[in-house]
Order: C-alpha cells, then sequence, then structure tokens
C-alpha cells in the first residue's frame, strides 16, 4: 500500500477527543484517524452510489403528475421560497 504524508492540523479540542477515543480503543492517534476518515469516505460514497442509481430510476413524466396536484395552493408555512434580493 502507497501512504501519503499529510499535515493535519486540528483545533485543540478535536484532538483531544480524537486522542481519548484512540486511546479507549487502544490504537495509535494516527490509526484511529486512518480508520474515521476510511469510515468517512465509504459513508459518502455509498450515499452518492445510491442516489445515483436512485436517480436513474426517475420518472420526469411521474414527478409532473405529482407537481399538477399541487395546483394553486399557497405553500405552507414555512415553505415558502426565500424572498430575492432587489425584489
Amino acid at each position: 500500500m502507497n501512504k501519503a504524508a499529510y499535515a493535519l492540523k486540528l483545533p485543540q479540542s478535536l484532538k483531544s477527543a480524537a486522542q481519548r477515543l484512540a486511546r479507549e480503543d487502544g490504537v495509535s492517534l494516527n490509526q484511529w484517524i486512518v480508520v474515521a476518515l476510511a469510515e468517512k469516505v465509504g459513508a459518502v460514497e455509498t450515499s452518492a452510489d445510491f442516489l445515483k442509481r436512485r436517480a436513474m430510476r426517475a420518472d420526469p413524466s411521474t414527478f409532473q403528475s405529482i407537481l399538477d396536484r399541487v395546483g394553486s395552493h399557497p405553500p405552507l408555512t414555512g415553505d415558502e421560497l426565500p424572498a430575492e434580493k432587489g425584489r
């Protein structure tokens, strides 16, 4: 496995928490950070793949038929579009 060095600057509070968790897991801080990063990369890539596959199944005509059912009813409170600046 190729390895690359990367100088990482962390807030002291985050570093302290990571050190504590690494100690509890019985691993080095470096190893704990590598595993945490690998978990995050895996989660992001998995969710992106899921959403991509889900989008491929989308049917624009079905979506339009859902929008057509809304009619001219105003949006519910909190669902309004933000007012544009300069309007």
